[in-house]
């Protein structure tokens, strides 16, 4: 998936429901600081201080920037349900929605587990739980879920996540429910509860996938096609009142939810205003005054301002209302080691030694919302994180030892390369970061000449093989926690496009890297998963491959009767179904 700036998203409602994602597009993320692994901590309490049997009432504000533009759950690229979304739309799984690490877990939702896998992990069985229904109060079965899944794969319907295409048995070529309307023979519904689907391949990560809009459920009498939209039907706890795309949501109580079947969701406010287009220095401002409604507002998509963080220190009552978290994502160096210099693993080594990780944090905003990194897994546990640094550059760099691998590798008197790097700084890839590698490459004799390419076209230069710079600033968060939607584009062979849109931009296929992955995707324990990758990470790491700068920390306001907004550590930002304005 992919990521959207902090300060211009374009997607409010995918924001900080995906993740993953190289940045220079269109899509999403909501993105996230706390101690390294720890999820997140927030400045407003815990979630434990929120009682879902007495927080009814009130109105939350919902302040974002971004434009309201998508509201169909087949077009959502979301993990975990996303934020405003999972408001709306019940999938399989969800995200556990809990503070720090336990938040990183999936959980049941529609579904009465997380699935039952067999045959390797390549059969996966879902059964609904009973009380289920819409906001008609029609009941919700296993086949609104299956053509809710198959209404994704409509050309009419783009932008979802497309991991169903690829894992699904002979669904490759699948054009929808409108063109095909004998479905996906890969998902079977034998009953009404009951939900099966075959892949090609062992996915363990099927669970967390499940999580995704794609698996909310559809009402095949109620679906208008491209104008669904218009007003979806809601599965969750709140429906539709109002919509005006690119400016405004209302939503208010679905009548047919019920908290029995729904623990996770603690639904608290009576009604949920989202307004859109704002700018972000006036969301900030909005948030940190509290005037009337704005007591009762947050955002999701727009990060603390530098004015606000300039007066934590200062002001207490601002303090305690941020929530800070840590989003998976890394922002590094991409290396294409297919052409000279960079085919030299020495060469790699010496900018890996030469980068000063200070001023690009610096450069990056400062430790509140950037921390160093030395690994290409940020540190999330959910990741299989484990700490490793094999070209320790301290905090400033370490010239000499860049110099003395230079010399080794041919070049005794220095180096001139060119950095590509985005035309601005609004997704932290532009001439900030750039300008302070070019002043730290210099000390190891590495002269950075820089070139800037326009947003637009910087997703295609770098992605196509063929056009692909030796080096460039680069940015991958995961659609999910685990290591596989953050390794394996980036790193598997078979995965290399050719024809553009590619992010394995080191273009390594390695067919040992490529087997661990196929025997780490069969695991279905997490927890055994999770060192595998985090052991893959720590190989690769050793190859220079990339040269990571900074993982994120988000640090968000909220309005000062905002109750709950505890990050979770699967997107590091607060939910939204459990924040109390009473």
């Amino acid at each position: 998936m992919r990521k959207i700036p902090v300060l211009s998203a374009a997607l409010a409602l995918v924001i900080a429901g995906t993740a993953a994602c190289s940045s220079s597009s269109s899509s999403s993320t909501g993105k996230t600081g706390s101690s390294a692994g720890s999820g997140g901590t927030g400045g407003t309490g815990t979630a434990a201080a929120i009682d879902p049997k007495t927080c009814q009432g009130g109105t939350l504000e919902v302040l974002n920037q971004g434009g309201i533009s998508i509201l169909d759950p087949a077009r959502l690229y979301t993990s975990g349900g996303g934020n405003i979304p999972s408001l709306l739309f019940r999938t399989l799984t969800t995200r556990n929605r809990l503070p720090g690490q336990e938040g990183a877990k999936p959980a049941p939702d529609l579904a009465t587990d997380l699935g039952t896998p067999s045959d390797g992990a390549k059969t996966w069985t879902y059964h609904l739980k009973d009380g289920l229904f819409f906001e008609d109060g029609t009941p919700i079965t296993a086949q609104d879920v299956k053509y809710g899944i198959e209404r994704s794969f409509a050309p009419e319907l783009p932008g979802g996540a497309p991991y169903l295409r690829d894992w699904l048995v002979d669904a490759s070529d699948y054009q929808g429910p409108y063109k095909s309307p004998d479905g996906i023979k890969a998902i079977e519904t034998p009953d009404a509860k009951t939900i099966i689907f075959h892949l090609r391949k062992p996915e363990g990560d099927f669970p967390l996938l499940a999580t995704a809009t794609q698996f909310a459920p559809v009402p095949k009498a109620k679906d208008t096609g491209a104008d669904y939209e218009k007003h979806p039907v809601s599965s969750g706890p709140y429906m539709v009142a109002s919509f005006e795309k690119k400016k405004s949501l209302q939503l208010v109580r679905n009548p047919h939810w019920s908290a029995a079947v729904d623990t996770l969701r603690f639904a608290c406010p009576d009604k949920i205003n989202i307004t859109a287009g704002l700018e972000s220095a006036v969301i900030n401002q909005r948030l940190a005054t509290g005037s009337g409604a704005d007591a009762n507002a947050v955002t999701t998509d727009t990060q603390v301002g530098p004015d606000q963080l300039a007066q934590l220190n200062s002001n207490p009552d601002l303090a305690k209302r941020i929530s800070r978290g840590e989003f998976p994502a890394t922002t590094y160096l991409a290396f294409n080691t297919k052409v000279k210099p960079f085919d030299d693993i020495r060469v790699r080594e010496a900018v890996s030694y030469a980068v000063n990780r200070t001023t690009v944090v610096n450069a990056a905003g400062g430790t509140a919302v950037a921390g160093a990194s030395t690994t290409f897994l940020p540190p999330q546990k959910a990741l299989g994180y484990q700490a490793y640094d094999y070209f320790p550059a301290g905090a400033t760099g370490n010239a000499a030892k860049a110099k003395e691998l230079l010399a080794q590798a041919g070049y005794p008197n220095g180096l001139g390369i060119t950095l590509f790097h985005e035309a601005d700084d609004a997704e932290n890839l532009g001439p900030k970061i750039a300008t302070a590698l070019q002043e730290a490459l210099k000390a190891a004799g590495i002269t950075v000449t820089l070139n800037p390419v326009e947003d637009s076209g910087y997703r295609d230069l770098t992605g196509k093989p063929s056009s692909e710079p030796g080096v460039s600033l680069q940015y991958w968060g995961s659609d999910w926690p685990s290591g596989a939607p953050f390794l394996i584009p980036i790193f598997d062979g078979r995965q290399i496009i050719d024809s553009g849109g590619n992010f394995n931009l080191a273009q390594l296929n390695d067919p040992a890297v490529n087997t661990e992955i196929d025997a780490i995707n069969e695991i279905t324990d997490p927890a055994q998963a999770q060192a595998r990758w985090g052991a893959l990470d720590a190989k690769l790491g050793q190859q220079a491959l990339t040269v990571p700068l900074f993982y994120e920390k988000d640090v968000y306001l909220v309005g000062k009767n905002v109750k709950g907004a505890v990050p979770d550590g699967w997107r590091g930002q607060y939910d939204l179904s459990r924040i109390s304005v009473k």
